[in-house]
């Protein structure tokens, strides 16, 4: 998308969660709808960063047998109004790629503050765009180009490791999360899965996870003991993940109480200044947070000339 070029998308978020962290944005709590046949969910996410000149409400869909008939699995529009008129400023009809864009960024900033400073082989759970899309911006956080991709699909996991093999990684493809999570101290987790396959037993010390696919009550990835075990649970917005996200199911479970949880942007703010042990496992939970959404548009909507 041409209006991304030339938006540092990365330093974007990290300013997001930032702002959010030190209680500078208004997000309401999510809408959605969820379906059953065939299998999609519909989420709207919203709100201000306080003394802006707009607001934000974004709608984004997601049907995974889409691609069974030729078509996407994500879409999606961006409205942008004025804060001081309430005046339409801009529709940003992007078919839900903003929302793909800013989640690949939280992603590479969830690493670049809490990856091992060592690392030597990334893994990546899930053979969609987002798998895509993660290594792409993995590549300007960390010089590390081994990867390995893990899908429940196995030739899906096979081309995905093809496509990111042609960003400049060393890629392929493995037969199981547990030979995944047996070489890759940062692992990224993309599905729409409703049952954990990254188990406990699986971890190694010294083992980040940045865990995106899981942002309704219903979904998971990853095995709550794995943050029970974890040195540190960081979330994106912690009101969020104690309704939906790992960190939600690891609560329920009692493995884990909610003020052992930080924020992204905490993290970011003190500038690592609490480096995380060699040993230590790590959980950044990415739920996806209406001030992403705010930044990105507001960054789209400047390049474009369309700021009130």
């Amino acid at each position: 998308m041409s209006a991304l070029c030339g938006i540092d998308v990365v330093a974007e978020m990290e300013t997001a969660f930032d702002l959010y962290s030190r209680g500078l944005v208004a997000v309401p709590p999510v809408g959605e709808l969820l379906f059953e046949q065939p299998p999609g969910e519909m989420h709207i996410k919203y709100g201000a960063i306080g003394g802006d000149s707009v607001f934000v409400i974004k709608i984004a869909t997601g049907f995974y047998e889409n691609t069974t008939i030729g078509l996407p699995s994500s879409g999606g529009v961006v409205l942008v109004f004025s804060a001081r008129t309430g005046a339409l400023v801009a529709i940003l009809q992007d078919e839900g790629h903003l929302t793909d864009i800013r989640t690949a960024a939280a992603g590479a900033v969830a690493a670049k503050w809490l990856m091992p400073d060592d690392l030597q082989c990334i893994g990546i759970c899930g053979s969609g765009s987002q798998a895509r899309l993660q290594a792409q911006y993995l590549r300007e956080v960390t010089s590390c180009r081994t990867l390995v991709v893990w899908a429940r699909n196995a030739e899906k996991a096979a081309r995905c490791a093809a496509d990111i093999a042609a960003l400049g990684y060393d890629a392929r493809a493995v037969a199981s999360p547990r030979e995944l999570a047996a070489l890759a101290g940062l692992i990224v987790t993309t599905t729409a899965s409703r049952d954990p396959f990254l188990m406990a037993p699986y971890i190694r010390p010294g083992t980040h996870i940045v865990a995106m696919g899981t942002d309704t009550p219903e979904k998971s990835e990853i095995d709550a003991a794995v943050l029970g075990r974890a040195t540190c649970v960081v979330a994106d917005s912690r009101s969020q993940c104690f309704e939906r996200g790992e960190i939600h199911h690891a609560i329920a479970q009692g493995l884990i109480s909610p003020e052992r949880i930080v924020e992204l942007g905490e993290i970011i703010a003190a500038q690592g200044l609490e480096r995380r042990a060699n040993d230590a496992i790590t959980v950044v939970d990415l739920t996806g947070v209406a001030v992403q959404d705010i930044v990105l548009a507001k960054a789209v909507c400047a390049k474009l000339g369309l700021v009130v």
